[in-house]
């Protein structure tokens, strides 16, 4: 079996690519295989009441922070009360996530409908633009030209990407490994603006009165009591602390996924298993790490089974990484530090394409003499 247990740059080179000659045909059948056992073992079945409880949970703790807001008043204390917004806006992201990949509730259409409660009307996200990006991504995790979350939003992914990037972003780009985490302040910010921008966009968009129904109360909501209660400079410090906190937070979640597992070119041709396993990475750590990232450490397996309730990731990890040896497919699990760090190797790495205005310069006058 090879198991990744530790950072990928002890094992070869940061980046792997998968070109168009590349196939796996004895793997045909695999997803087949562990997708039947799955079955037979019940773990697509829903899980109610586990979300039912996380969500009396996190109402708790919202009416906690919201009491600690109000007795607190005029202080700057209140900006751990931000951050505790921050946090708890990212858990409520993880159940919408969930609800839209029909985790929760038993039909679709209640899933649906909880999703865009929960993205839009208490995260501050457009759920159309949210599934259509998401949507696009597990289908074609990390193959160039398909998967959206490699596409360049200040931070490049590929090397061809970085090349072109130059001036105040090939800057930002050849060290955007170590700026990657501080980037992620504006991350929170970048999301509710990318969501605004597709509800106001031409042409047609699914739900979106509603959508823009929901997103306005919540920021009026969320909004007027801050700058009701606080003074100016506080309430925008309050602001600013929740949106830097949101963003990390779930940026951190989300980017040891994928960053740094090989790229698919855009003319390979792999099958399901192979490509939802290879360009996958799961967190270890257990019950902690499920809890702190709301299920998305057990990665390769939510991308083989979308619609598999968090509960049961766990048991599903140990038939896969069965599966995985059975059938000699890598099978790549890290620490969350680990992953971090392999994150910004490879980001650096891919960074060191990025065009210098002067070293450009340089070049071509050599070149022309």
């Amino acid at each position: 079996m090879a198991t990744v247990s530790a950072p990928e740059s002890r094992l070869g080179p940061i980046r792997q690519t998968y070109a168009g000659n590349d196939s796996f045909p004895h793997l045909t059948h695999a997803y087949t295989q562990v997708s039947q056992v799955v079955r037979e073992t019940g773990l697509l079945g829903r899980r109610q009441g586990f979300y039912a409880m996380v969500g009396g949970v996190l109402a708790l703790l919202f009416a906690g922070a919201i009491t600690g807001f109000v007795l607190l008043g005029d202080s700057w204390f209140q900006l751990l009360i931000a951050a505790a917004f921050g946090i708890l806006f990212t858990q409520v992201a993880f159940l919408s996530h969930e609800a839209a990949h029909k985790q929760i509730l038993a039909s679709g259409p209640a899933n649906d409908r909880l999703a865009r409660i929960l993205a839009v009307g208490v995260v501050g996200i457009s759920l159309g633009w949210w599934n259509s990006k998401h949507t696009r991504h597990h289908a074609n995790p990390n193959r160039v030209g398909k998967d959206p979350d490699i596409e360049v939003d200040t931070v490049s992914f590929t090397e061809e990407d970085a090349a072109k990037a130059s001036g105040a972003l090939g800057f930002i780009t050849r060290r955007q490994g170590w700026l990657f985490f501080p980037l992620l302040t504006l991350e929170g910010l970048n999301l509710h603006y990318l969501g605004f921008k597709h509800l106001l966009s031409r042409g047609p968009v699914k739900d979106r009165w509603t959508e823009l129904a929901l997103v306005t109360a919540r920021f009026v909501i969320v909004l007027t009591p801050i700058f009701v209660f606080l003074p100016l400079g506080m309430a925008f410090a309050f602001i600013g602390v929740m949106l830097a906190v949101f963003g990390v937070y779930m940026g951190a979640s989300f980017a040891p996924n994928h960053k740094g597992m090989p790229i698919i070119d855009a003319g390979a041709k792999l099958d399901f298993f192979t490509k939802q396993v290879r360009t996958s990475r799961n967190i270890s750590g257990g019950w902690w790490a499920t809890i702190l990232m709301g299920g998305l450490n057990y990665q390769i397996e939510h991308h083989l089974f979308p619609n598999m309730p968090r509960p049961h990731l766990a048991k599903a990890r140990e038939l896969v990484r069965e599966h995985c040896e059975s059938l000699d497919v890598p099978y790549t699990e890290t620490t969350l530090i680990q992953s971090y760090w392999i994150v910004i190797q490879y980001l650096n790495r891919v960074g060191l394409a990025a065009r210098d205005p002067f070293d450009c310069y340089i070049v071509e006058r050599f070149r022309k003499a």
